[in-house]
C-alpha cells in the first residue's frame, strides 16, 4: 500500500492501446469483429425470453456481445505460440510481466522522411548515449507515430510502414536482455518472410503490436504494465 500511496497514486497514467472498433486495421487475412447487443441464452420466467436483447427499460441493464474473428485484433501481445507450435501461449506468460521499466526509442523523425524506416542498432546506441544502458528485463517500445494513421485502416497496413530490423531485435534481446519490445504497426517488419517476427517467436520471445500514444510517454523513466 505504501508504494501506491507514495508513488502510484500521484503518477500520470497513459493508455498505450487502441479501443476496439467494428472497423479498424487488421491483417488482411482476418475479418473485422462484430459488435451487437447481448441476448439472453435461455428463458428466465417473468424476466427475459431466449434470444431477447437486454435493455435498461425492461431488464435494468444492457450488455454487449463481441464476435472476434481472431485474437490478433487491436493492440496485442504476440506470444511465441502465434508462430511456434512449441512456444509459450498467452496463459504461459508469468505475472511478472506486469510492471517493468519502459524504454521508448523515437524514430518518428526518420519515419517522416522514410515511411519504411526500420529501427537500427545505431538508434539504440544513440538512445543509450542520452539515457544510459537499457535496463535488463525492461520493455522497449519503438515510437514511430504510425498509430496516428489508425483511423485509415486501408493505409495503416499498406507498405511502406515502419518496423524493427532483425539486427536491432537481436541486439535488444541477446545483448541487452530485454523482456520484450513493441511497435505501432501490426507487423514487426516489411521483409517478405517477416524475418524479425519469425526470429522472435521461434526463439520464445514475445512482442507487442499496435501500440499507441508513445508520443505522450517519456523516453526513459516510466513504467509499463
Amino acid at each position: 500500500w505504501s508504494v501506491y500511496e507514495n508513488t502510484l497514486k500521484s503518477a500520470k497514467y497513459i493508455d498505450l492501446t487502441h479501443a476496439f472498433e467494428p472497423v479498424q486495421p487488421v491483417w488482411p487475412g482476418f475479418a473485422n469483429a462484430r459488435f451487437k447487443p447481448a441476448i439472453a441464452g435461455r428463458d428466465i420466467e417473468g424476466y427475459v425470453k431466449a434470444s431477447e436483447e437486454f435493455t435498461y427499460d425492461k431488464h435494468g441493464f444492457v450488455a454487449s456481445a463481441y464476435e472476434l474473428t481472431t485474437d490478433q485484433y487491436g493492440t496485442q501481445l504476440d506470444p511465441p505460440s502465434h508462430w511456434n507450435p512449441l512456444g509459450a501461449t498467452i496463459s504461459d506468460l508469468p505475472a511478472t510481466y506486469a510492471v517493468r521499466p519502459l524504454v521508448v526509442i523515437d524514430i518518428s523523425g526518420k519515419v517522416q522522411t522514410d515511411e519504411g524506416y526500420h529501427l537500427q542498432v545505431a538508434d539504440i546506441e544513440e538512445w543509450e548515449k542520452q539515457h544510459g544502458r537499457i535496463p535488463e528485463g525492461s520493455v522497449v517500445f519503438v515510437r514511430s507515430d504510425w498509430y496516428r494513421k489508425w483511423s485509415d485502416a486501408a493505409r495503416f497496413n499498406q507498405k511502406p510502414f515502419p518496423g524493427v530490423s532483425l539486427a536491432a531485435l537481436k541486439f535488444l534481446h541477446l545483448e541487452r536482455k530485454i523482456l520484450f519490445h513493441g511497435h505501432e504497426p501490426l507487423d514487426t517488419d516489411t521483409t517478405p518472410n517477416l524475418e524479425g517476427e519469425h526470429w522472435l517467436l521461434h526463439n520464445d520471445f514475445t512482442q507487442a503490436e499496435g501500440v499507441a500514444n508513445l508520443d505522450k510517454v517519456p523516453e526513459a523513466g516510466a513504467l509499463v504494465t
